[in-house]
């Protein structure tokens, strides 16, 4: 071979796995090919034997041809590439993705995996082959963002891998929103329309105040009574919207402090019911009991436990707003985190304890003869009251998020309106549309 271009026909089937690293990258091209030519040693045809130099040098260009087998046409040699003297700088290879120069067809590929999309992560140790490896999809919460990542990367906190898992996007808040949930709409449409016909019987009970049956069982009674179901009603709107630290802190103690003040009115009425119904025996020591100032000390003092109980848990460990990134995929619940559980479920207890209480005297002094004992719709009323709150243990326990917030909101609503309809519905109705009653009743 002299210093002019001399050819080299070369088995394409020994060639393969070079020419195709040299397709695949550009880097490290001279020690890839060195790797497979550097031992190669061939005779011209002139007899002399070639060798490449001691540093791998070629020492002269190489053509590197294909043998191409055709059905009825004689053998050829097809080029598929040239590489130029000592420098070792290859030029294109224009045939080389041809796939007729190919005994399959195909293109050979010198690699035994496929390439990594960026949603997914290279693993090793499935093959006996050190180089080889599988593609494994990136677990949740991790995205990959390219090809052939040995690696994938965890999404922050407060993001999530879209759909394709190479790319982290925020996630999505939950919480009883004004603008993206109908239910806030129907909370609030109720609550505003039971606020109002908790006002509207109030003015009714105030313009008959000097009747008989509003005088029954002190008309202060039921008017502290009402005032305390119509802020119930408004601290409805204490659990909707994106809660904040002070709306976390005002949720539960003012429900509680204002339900306390209403039961406690409850048991009040019961009791003085009992005390009515023995003070009409002659001599009887219950008459100085009758009067304003026994129900107020009843109301005043069970009420002052709720709020000591509030203060406490407000003082100790108060409600925050807090945000939960793990319960669910792809979006964080923003919650109340109540603090202290002894503190939420104290408030709870007692308001359920004074309801017991109220219920069980309430049910005792129903059959006392009296013609306006509101006994027996104090019973019924504190009956749907223990039987909502009972029945929303269970399913506030089993949900989370907004609709932890939903069933909450729903169990003070329908208590509130339990109260209302057993203990004023049918005052009202005997007011507005039997008034012949109410006066048949005075003078009996």
């Amino acid at each position: 071979m002299t210093e002019s271009a001399q050819e080299v026909s070369v088995n394409s089937s020994a060639l393969v796995t070079c020419v195709s690293e040299l397709e695949a990258t550009n880097t490290g091209l001279v020690a890839e090919l060195h790797k497979y030519v550097r031992n190669v040693h061939y005779t011209d045809p002139t007899g002399a034997k070639m060798y490449f130099n001691e540093r791998n040098e070629i020492p002269s260009d190489l053509i590197l041809e294909s043998l191409i087998v055709m059905k009825d046409i004689d053998l050829y040699y097809e080029p598929i590439a040239t590489i130029r003297g000592p420098d070792f700088m290859p030029e294109m290879f224009p045939n080389m993705s041809d796939p007729n120069i190919w005994k399959s067809g195909k293109v050979p590929v010198s690699r035994c995996s496929d390439p990594c999309l960026p949603d997914s992560r290279k693993k090793f140790g499935s093959s006996i082959h050190k180089c080889c490896y599988e593609c494994v999809r990136c677990p949740e919460g991790e995205i990959s963002n390219i090809s052939d990542s040995e690696n994938c990367m965890k999404c922050p906190d407060d993001e999530w891998p879209n759909e394709k898992k190479d790319l982290c996007v925020p996630k999505w808040m939950e919480f009883l929103s004004y603008t993206d949930d109908p239910i806030v709409a129907v909370f609030s449409a109720v609550s505003i329309l039971c606020c109002l016909l908790t006002g509207l019987i109030l003015g009714i009970f105030i313009h008959y105040r000097d009747t008989p049956i509003v005088k029954a069982n002190n008309r202060n009674l039921s008017y502290l009574l009402l005032v305390s179901i119509m802020l119930s009603f408004l601290c409805v709107f204490l659990f909707l919207g994106r809660p904040v630290d002070i709306t976390c802190m005002l949720r539960v103690t003012s429900f509680g402090v204002i339900f306390s003040v209403a039961v406690s009115s409850l048991l009040a009425k019961s009791i003085m019911v009992c005390i009515a119904f023995k003070a009409t025996k002659p001599g009887s020591p219950w008459r100085k009991w009758m009067g304003g100032k026994l129900p107020n000390c009843i109301i005043c003092v069970f009420s002052l436990v709720q709020v000591i109980i509030c203060v406490s848990w407000l003082s100790i460990s108060p409600p925050f707003q807090d945000q939960d990134t793990h319960s669910y995929q792809g979006k964080i619940i923003i919650q109340c985190n109540e603090g202290s559980v002894i503190g939420f479920y104290s408030v709870l207890g007692y308001m359920g304890l004074l309801a017991a209480v109220s219920f069980i005297i309430a049910f005792l002094a129903r059959t006392l003869p009296d013609s306006f004992n509101e006994a027996k719709y104090i019973t019924f009323s504190m009956l749907v009251f223990c039987s909502v709150w009972i029945a929303m243990i269970p399913a506030y326990l089993s949900t989370r998020g907004k609709y932890m917030v939903a069933v909450e909101v729903f169990a003070v609503m329908a208590s509130s309106i339990g109260l209302l309809g057993c203990i004023f519905f049918h005052k009202c109705y005997i007011i507005l549309f039997r008034p012949g009653l109410n006066i048949k009743i005075v003078i009996r």
